[in-house]
């Protein structure tokens, strides 16, 4: 535990303590093609604080937004039918609740592939995505769905107020984690709602991460990690009530946020506020054990993998996730321990994972190579891919589930 010199994102204090190092990682999403294996990677330091004054945990590096999200950036929403279905019940409880119609705005931040926008624009609603990464936002040009390739800020969120446009809803989907300039972002929605608007926000749920020990969710591009405790104080800030709170098991176990301007605060909030204070969520004696407990998960792992190498056994990977990289560098797993990683995302195959250089395939070829045992990365989506494995797995096939603890199924 160390204190840092870093100043909070959210209320910039300078009250904070690391409480978790994972060490110099490479972007998780930089995903290398043939022609770089040779070259040097860039690599940052991971590490992970708590803030004494708002309780909002961060990571203490940012990394400039430009390296993380440009032409390359390889993460397609749509590729993931779990998160379709998760943003299709989502857009359609909001039509109804809302009453959203031809007359109405609807506006995403970081709408990337235009997976969520597309169920509105079906119904002949109109929208506004705004997303940074030049593939996705082509993708979601191409279905129809207008987009700005621009970062969400308070500056652009004032120009668009200017030239007349005020949101009904304004969603922000498993984006305020990548966020550097937090109160920038918030103004911005506050600029760009109407007065009877509402914002609709998901985030990663920090308490989830710590119970779980779900380390590998911690990246450059994630650069804080919420608690209800730390979002009512970071929206209260900009004059935004914090008024529901829902919970969902997707990534491993997310909130759903209704941010309005009108305080209209409903029992959800009073209880999660209740249930943190009672865990001391707000303190750093929470977070304490938490590096102990992702240490133990490495070694585990290490010695599962090392074991069934010991005994000739093959070893691939499927899903080539940010969390897929943490997880790979944290625990040194190489090339001559899994054979290579599958993936759906046409975008991702052929490179190579970042840090360790193993290949990424098409996920045709585990039926192919039939390897003993796959280690799922991206366990958040663990149904969805056992499911649609289903074929080796009746040829015998195994799969690993790194998270909470390794487990073979």
């Amino acid at each position: 535990m160390i204190a840092s010199a870093f100043k909070c994102r959210s209320c910039g204090s300078s009250h904070l303590t690391t409480f978790l190092s994972l060490g110099d990682m490479p972007l998780s999403d930089g995903l290398r093609r043939a022609e770089q294996l040779g070259q040097t990677e860039p690599r940052y330091p991971l590490d992970v604080a708590f803030c004494h004054d708002c309780s909002l945990v961060q990571i203490t590096k940012t990394v400039p937004a430009d390296e993380m999200f440009c032409c390359d950036y390889p993460y397609y929403s749509s590729f993931s039918d779990y998160l379709l279905e998760h943003s299709k019940a989502n857009a359609q409880c909001l039509m109804a609740s809302r009453g959203l119609n031809s007359d109405s705005l609807v506006v995403e931040l970081a709408s990337n592939d235009g997976y969520m926008l597309q169920n509105f624009t079906n119904e002949n609603i109109p929208v506004l995505g705004i997303d940074p990464a030049e593939g996705p936002v082509k993708v979601a040009m191409e279905k129809g769905i207008h987009t700005l390739k621009k970062f969400f800020t308070k500056d652009l969120a004032e120009q668009l107020r200017d030239e007349g446009m005020k949101a009904d809803v304004i969603l922000a989907n498993n984006v305020l984690a990548y966020v550097p300039d937090l109160n920038g972002f918030v103004a911005g929605i506050g600029t760009l709602l109407k007065d009877d608007g509402v914002a609709v926000i998901e985030c990663p749920y920090v308490k989830d991460l710590i119970d779980h020990c779900e380390f590998d969710t911690i990246y450059h591009e994630h650069l804080c990690y919420y608690s209800v405790t730390a979002l009512s104080k970071l929206f209260a800030r900009h004059n935004l009530s914090l008024n529901r709170v829902e919970h969902y098991p997707i990534h491993g176990g997310s909130l759903r946020l209704f941010v309005e301007k009108r305080a209209n605060i409903d029992d959800t909030v009073k209880i999660y506020l209740a249930n943190e204070k009672e865990s001391k969520v707000d303190e750093l004696s929470y977070y304490t054990d938490f590096a102990s407990s992702v240490s133990s998960v490495r070694t585990s792992l290490q010695m599962m993998l090392h074991n069934l190498k010991d005994k000739g056994k093959k070893v691939a990977a499927y899903g080539a996730a940010a969390k897929g990289a943490i997880m790979l560098n944290y625990a040194k797993i190489t090339p001559d321990t899994i054979d290579f990683v599958v993936d759906l995302n046409i975008h991702k195959q052929g490179k190579y994972m970042p840090g360790v250089d193993i290949p990424i395939c098409d996920p045709s070829r585990i039926l192919e190579d039939m390897p003993d045992y796959v280690l799922l990365l991206p366990w958040n989506f663990k149904d969805e891919i056992l499911k649609q494995q289903h074929e080796y797995r009746s040829r015998g096939g195994r799969f690993i589930i790194p998270i909470p603890h390794p487990t073979i199924v």
